[in-house]
């Protein structure tokens, strides 16, 4: 087996997709001062690692998991096939090395020997094929099936190669055997699938073969994690990560001040407050585009939200500029469509409905909607009002909810607004629940910009296509565009859909997210990145 022209296209994508702008340029993806350090195996070593969050992380497995704060400790617990730098290129993980044969259908993966779990057992063969093979199973109704659905065999050669064999060519999939970490069979092998989203494995002890060892879990208060002593690359240098659940940014931020919090990400409304602390030394930020994008999102179950016209009018009718310079304080850039500035795959010709409160009413009018008795629409006897649902986790979501609900009362549409704790949110929100009239929320883009996961048909009843959405041109678009390795040909496809996408407004896309992580001067290691934020977190220290 060779590497051939399909693998060139591949590692193209991975280095192109650091950050290629709309003008064909391509930006570093973070900043950060000229003098700081990022690693020294000199110096003094050791020390906690607290992460502050407003968000409690809900579960801590892979293949259930659909939140940031739950994929963050998932990273340090669990290790996959490979990982990416911060530049979104494969490096080598639980696997040493991989090829695949000329067609891209074959997979080999070497897998290291000298590998263990956190409870001291070796790391195998198995472990691969068990794991991946749960999305494969027809017991499984988590989220995450989608990029598992081309896999036709995963076959075991011997206890530290496996091959892996597609039914089709997949240009994403090197970045999913990063993307989904390795599980232990002798743990989990005997668990009935049906039962694995549930296991208290989950949420009470997880193991893996990662860099820290998970600790404890103190709900509403802190993830304890410690350093694994036996990590294949080294033992870490920091003893131990904690990552802190406090209430809101204020209390973040006072606890940053005074070194409660040694790091943590900084949202746009206390960038100024960051840049002050920055000035007296007491942190230091790094900041760049992220890769996601805000939006509000409408259940299209719902029929208030089933016509075209109604989802564009809603648009029409919020100012997201002044969302991005009153609630952003300008960080953040108005988006249009669907994606990221941040990846190659972005799209900035897409259709625009523009702030404009009277196309909106003319909007409505054509979709059978007119002013009722007290001004509120109405159409068939039915008023037009719903629910926005956020959580309190993230203070500008509700910002934006009272935002919307005002400019949408201009337009005659009732908007009532309920702020939900994280964990609740995402299990209201999320499948089989679907419990939302609209929400507002985020959606982070993973290593491939690949939009199947967000509005292909076939994503509506256990992925990530949470409001429903379906148009049978975008699926056609969406499943022919992981089976093209030229970047360009590919890059198209996913425009065209997002295009189709964009004019549909399955949701109404608000911004795109500029990114601010803020940390200790004393902690070696952080530079923000819209890749992988904790790259390399095993060397990191604190003087």
């Amino acid at each position: 087996m060779m590497k051939n022209r399909f693998l060139l296209m591949i590692v193209l994508a991975m280095m192109l997709v650091v950050a290629a702008c709309s003008d064909g340029t391509v930006k570093e993806s973070g900043t950060k001062k000229e003098n700081q350090k990022v690693d020294n195996p000199t110096e003094e070593s050791g020390g906690s690692l607290v992460l502050g969050t407003t968000a409690a992380p809900t579960i801590f497995n892979p293949y259930y998991s659909t939140d940031t704060s739950s994929s963050t400790i998932e990273n340090f617990i669990f290790s996959g096939l490979v990982t990416v730098d911060t530049d979104f290129n494969p490096e080598g993980d639980l696997a040493e090395s991989w090829d695949f044969t000329e067609d891209g259908l074959t997979w080999t993966f070497n897998l290291r020997k000298d590998v263990k779990w956190h409870d001291g057992e070796d790391f195998t063969a198995d472990d691969v094929v068990f794991s991946y093979g749960i999305p494969l199973h027809e017991d499984y109704i988590g989220p995450r099936g989608l990029p598992f659905e081309i896999i036709d065999e995963i076959n075991k050669i011997d206890d530290h190669t496996v091959e892996i064999i597609l039914s089709e060519p997949y240009a994403p999939f090197i970045t999913i055997t990063a993307q989904f970490q390795v599980l232990p069979k002798h743990i989990l092998g005997d668990v009935p699938i049906a039962d694995l989203g549930t296991n208290e494995f989950n949420t009470k002890s997880p193991i893996g073969t990662g860099p820290f060892k998970f600790k404890e879990w103190k709900e509403g208060e802190y993830i304890e994690l410690e350093a694994n002593e036996d990590y294949f690359l080294g033992k870490p240098k920091l003893d131990s990560i904690i990552s802190k659940i406090v209430p809101d940014m204020n209390t973040l931020m006072a606890q940053l001040q005074v070194g409660d919090i040694n790091m943590t990400g900084i949202t746009p409304q206390y960038i100024e407050t960051a840049r002050k602390l920055e000035d007296e030394g007491i942190i230091e930020i790094s900041s760049g585009p992220s890769n996601a994008w805000e939006f509000i999102g409408y259940n299209l179950r719902n029929e208030l939200f089933q016509d075209k016209l109604v989802r564009q009018a809603l648009t029409h009718a919020i100012d997201k500029e002044a969302i991005v310079q009153a609630i952003l304080d300008g960080s953040g850039v108005v988006a249009h469509g669907p994606g990221s500035p941040a990846n190659w795959a972005f799209n900035d010709d897409v259709p625009e409905f523009e702030y404009d409160p009277e196309e909106a009413k003319k909007k409505l009018k054509e979709a059978g909607w007119e002013p009722g008795s007290d001004g509120i629409m109405e159409k068939d006897g039915q008023k037009f009002e719903f629910v926005l649902k956020t959580t309190s986790a993230n203070e500008i979501r509700q910002q934006i909810a009272e935002v919307a609900q005002q400019q949408l009362s201009e337009i005659g549409i009732k908007t009532s607004i309920e702020v939900l704790e994280w964990s609740a949110y995402v299990e209201q929100t999320s499948p089989p629940n679907w419990n939302f009239d609209a929400m507002v929320a985020g959606w982070s883009i993973g290593s491939d910009p690949d939009p199947t996961w967000f509005w292909h048909t076939s994503e509506i009843e256990n992925g990530l296509n949470y409001g429903g959405y379906s148009n049978e041109k975008v699926d056609e678009l969406l499943s022919e565009n992981t089976k093209i390795s030229n970047l360009e040909e590919r890059k198209a496809i996913i425009a065209e859909a997002d295009a189709i996408v964009t004019e549909d407004q399955p949701s109404t896309f608000l911004y795109y997210v500029e990114g601010h992580l803020a940390y200790s001067p004393k902690l070696h290691g952080p530079l923000f990145n819209a890749a992988n934020t904790y790259y390399k977190v095993h060397e990191w220290y604190i003087e």
